[in-house]
């Protein structure tokens, strides 16, 4: 049973004669050694705390009660057997030893959270909804430091505006300093994996905050290569992984993520398998016109190690997004001509330079490609920097 919540009919009675014969064996649980508990811990292998998973009607139950706090449209994991996908999707892969702590965004009724803890790894839970803090904090009280729920929102981190900031948005230092996760080196291992479902409505939005964030090394990366594991609809993981095959989908955004970092799909899902807290139960799957858009597709984000050691660094990156986004604002123009209203006509012999077709179009460069040019574009002494200025750059972060 979830801690703090009544639950109807017979259903409810089982569950708590459960928890109450899970009660009476928490002392014996409770009196194992401390030199096991903390090998164990010391390890990155918790002690596994049996916890109950709810069934999935039971989890859409919780959902619901609490729709009415909710400021918009969320997604939760209600099923079971998906998170015990989603679970072997994060695990899969892991290399031997202590892993890094597991940021659950929005975790609503806990199934994938006690899902994990039954695997053994260490989650933070940053929950936004109070209506469901009070059950995360319980489960958080009832185990030995393998769970920490704090209020927030991660998808409300470092808000541009100025003033106080106030719950649950929060700055990512204070999220890291209550997490206990120190920054590390750019070369170093993955200091932290992020797990969420992104907010469809914000989607596009919030992928662009990201990437600032990793280009710049703000915000989250400021501590690090934080890996993201995101449910994201099925059209913008098409936009992500698309070619330069003169599909409408290679955009800027593509090129971006691209170069940054490792894409890799982890699991598609249908729509239907997510519980969502509208009053009445619908999926409200957004539609489009030109990609299909039938899953949400698990999609593990990963910063590349060599993001940095070339010419391109965080103190120029914004340049080469702009360069990126003015590229590909016209995806059927020739580069040559986007190069010479940078460079007083000069934009052929760096294209003879680096191999790429005179005729080329903006969408037929690779991510690979892009980068190339703008490295050459720094140390190229055929080009003024005026094809970058201040306003360029600020218009850019108004995504």
């Amino acid at each position: 049973m979830l801690a703090g919540w009544a639950l109807p009919g017979t259903a409810g009675c089982r569950r708590l004669l459960a928890t109450a014969l899970a009660a009476g064996l928490r002392p014996l649980l409770c009196g194992l050694p401390l030199c096991f508990v903390t090998a164990r811990r010391a390890a990155g292998q918790w002690p596994s705390p049996g916890l109950q998973v709810p069934e999935a009607a039971e989890a859409e139950w919780l959902v619901q009660q609490v729709h009415g706090t909710a400021v918009s449209l969320r997604r939760f994991i209600a099923c079971p057997r998906l998170a015990c996908t989603v679970q072997r999707c994060l695990q899969g892969g892991a290399s031997p030893g202590p892993q890094p702590v597991l940021l659950e965004c929005a975790p609503g009724p806990g199934i994938l959270t006690r899902t994990l803890l039954n695997a053994g790894v260490r989650v933070v839970a940053l929950e936004s909804n109070s209506a469901f803090l009070p059950n995360l904090q319980s489960l958080e009280n009832s185990l030995d430091g393998q769970l920490k729920v704090i209020y927030g929102d991660f998808f409300r981190l470092d808000p541009l505006g100025t003033g106080t900031v106030k719950p649950p948005a929060m700055c990512s230092d204070k999220l890291f300093e209550t997490m206990g996760v120190a920054a590390v080196p750019w070369m170093a291992d993955v200091p932290v994996k992020v797990f969420g479902i992104l907010p469809h409505r914000k989607e596009r939005n919030t992928l662009w905050r990201l990437l600032f964030a990793l280009y710049e090394c703000s915000s989250i990366y400021r501590y690090g290569r934080i890996e993201l594991n995101f449910f994201i609809s099925e059209k913008e993981y098409k936009v992500l992984t698309a070619k330069p095959e003169g599909t409408k989908a290679y955009q800027a955004l593509t090129v971006l993520w691209q170069v940054g970092c490792e894409i890799q799909l982890l699991h598609m899902e249908p729509w239907s398998s997510f519980a969502t807290n509208l009053k009445n139960g619908g999926l409200a799957v957004p539609k489009t016109m030109w990609l299909p858009n039938d899953h949400l597709c698990l999609v593990r984000l990963t910063p590349q190690q060599d993001l940095f050691t070339g010419g391109l660094k965080p103190t120029n990156s914004l340049a080469f997004v702009f360069m990126v986004k003015q590229c590909l604002a016209k995806p059927k123009s020739r580069l040559i001509d986007r190069l010479n209203s940078w460079s007083l006509h000069k934009g052929g012999k760096l294209l003879k330079e680096l191999e790429i077709p005179k005729n080329a179009k903006t969408r037929d460069l690779y991510p690979e490609d892009y980068r190339r040019l703008f490295e050459a574009l720094q140390t190229s002494h055929l080009f003024a920097e005026t094809w970058f200025h201040d306003e360029a750059l600020e218009s850019i972060r108004n995504v």
